[in-house]
């Protein structure tokens, strides 16, 4: 348990005084506003999580999240108490987030509008990782400083309850108070416009046009997770190669291909070829004994059903994917493999738009498109994703075991793949970090994408993730 300055304890046992003096239930526009929070919370919170919360006051958020195991801790014994009551199947402390004392480690820990009243930000998220792991997720909600007026006024008004006197954290400020404690933020949203009922109106202001208006958003919602970094050692990795009429591509995807970490595994999915990859698949494989290669024939179709029927097979660590094309250079791959080996991300996702590319590589129109689809998810997920169709996507079989688990959330939608995993990658708060490669002309046959009609069921796609992700 961290020590505690005397400033720091006086600012407390204000806080302290003022929340046990305080109603242990929420008014009507409170408890409103306390339901749209909840309802993104859980839209954060994996079921069946841990979750610790900190500042739970009487536990009116905690009892409405669908979690696993619900722990809470606040300074006032009176909301403690209350809280007990309220969710007696629950575990609650009297604890300041600062002198965090608790030996269990939790998969979620969410801090709601508390970080405002806190007597010090950047300890209480260092003590932090003291109930934290390698995959733990950080979800906490601040008001935006543009509503500090319109909360003053309804203060004085009386629409609102008087509350002690409290910090205004901006987004600057938050990402670099976690940057400061050693979270690496994730993404994040603004959410709700309309805070109280008003004839039905909140809906369609909250649910469909606060996404679309961020700036003016009450409250921010952040996703962080644990930047320090502790050594793995050597992971073993897969790679997929799903391969349609790629039959000039299959010995040099063998031999381009560089051993990475522990043991590099490669599992071709060949999918209903007409020209003869099967059988030059076959050939390699018998060619090359010394490496480790798997052969299957797709008995579904798409490229998306090919690479879940290779990672369902896959054995190793990491999992990757690459283009039998070979316009992902597989030279490039040991740079995925460092980002996932060294923790600085969970879902390295390449970016064939930085580099300069060969003449015929890319027609324009797909140029176009690819820029589009990045700044609609960018925008979509809440964190950078500048290329979504590039082939080669990067990621551990432990997370892909829980993208494949939680898949009806949004449905086997996508017969590519991309849009599959990046999607799950974002409703698990999975870090994306996007990796440069140099995209290359293919050399053999010709692409299996049609941009037309493609291009029509990616646009669909999108809106439909957006109903699950954004529009909530």
């Amino acid at each position: 348990m961290a020590a505690l300055s005397q400033l720091t304890e006086l600012h407390l046992a204000k806080i302290r005084a003022f929340n046990d003096a305080a109603p242990t239930a929420l008014g009507g526009a409170a408890r409103y506003y306390r339901n749209w929070l909840s309802r993104y919370y859980n839209l954060y919170i994996p079921a069946g999580a841990s979750v610790l919360e900190i500042g739970c006051g009487s536990g009116e958020l905690l009892a409405q999240l669908q979690a696993g195991r619900r722990v809470g801790v606040d300074l006032s014994k009176t909301q403690i108490g209350a809280a007990r009551v309220r969710l007696p199947e629950a575990e609650f402390h009297v604890q300041a987030g600062e002198a965090l004392d608790l030996s269990e480690r939790f998969d979620c820990i969410i801090i709601s509008e508390t970080l405002n009243f806190a007597a010090d930000v950047q300890q209480l998220l260092e003590q932090l990782h003291r109930v934290s792991h390698a995959d733990t997720r950080l979800i906490l909600n601040f008001y935006s400083t543009l509503w500090r007026p319109v909360l003053a006024v309804a203060e004085s008004m009386g629409l609102r309850p008087r509350q002690p006197q409290s910090s205004w954290i901006s987004m600057g400020d938050m990402r670099n108070f976690l940057q400061l404690a050693d979270w690496s933020l994730v993404a994040s949203q603004s959410r709700v416009l309309l805070p109280i009922r008003c004839l039905g109106l909140e809906h369609l202001l909250n649910r469909w046009l606060a996404p679309l208006l961020g700036w003016f958003c009450l409250t921010t919602f952040c996703v962080a997770r644990p930047a320090r970094r502790t050594e793995r050692g050597a992971r073993s990795v897969s790679v997929i190669i799903p391969a349609r009429n790629e039959a000039g591509n299959i010995e040099a995807a063998v031999l381009r291909t560089p051993d990475m970490g522990a043991g590099t595994e490669l599992i071709f999915v060949e999918g209903h070829s007409r020209d003869n990859t099967w059988a030059e698949i076959q050939r390699v494989a018998a060619a090359y004994p010394h490496k480790k290669i798997q052969l299957m024939q797709q008995t579904g179709k798409g490229k998306g059903d090919a690479v879940r029927m290779g990672f369902a097979a896959a054995t190793g660590d990491i999992l990757m994917i690459l283009d039998a094309d070979l316009t992902m250079p597989p030279e490039e791959l040991p740079k995925f493999y460092d980002v996932l080996a060294e923790g600085r991300a969970e879902f390295a996702n390449g970016v064939r738009l930085v580099y300069p590319m060969d003449e015929k590589a890319m027609q324009f129109l797909n140029l176009c498109a690819n820029k589009t689809f990045g700044l609609i998810f960018t925008w979509l997920l809440g964190q950078p994703v500048k290329d979504t169709l590039c082939g080669t996507k990067v990621l551990s079989r432990a997370h892909y075991e829980k993208i494949a688990a939680n898949r009806a959330y949004f449905g086997d939608f996508d017969p590519f793949g991309d849009f599959d995993l990046l999607f799950g990658a974002a409703k698990l708060n999975l870090k994306i970090a996007d990796v440069p490669i140099r995209y290359r002309e293919r050399t053999y046959g010709s692409t299996n994408i049609q941009r037309w009609s493609h291009g029509w069921l990616l646009l669909r796609m999108v809106m439909f993730a957006a109903r699950k992700l954004k529009f909530v």
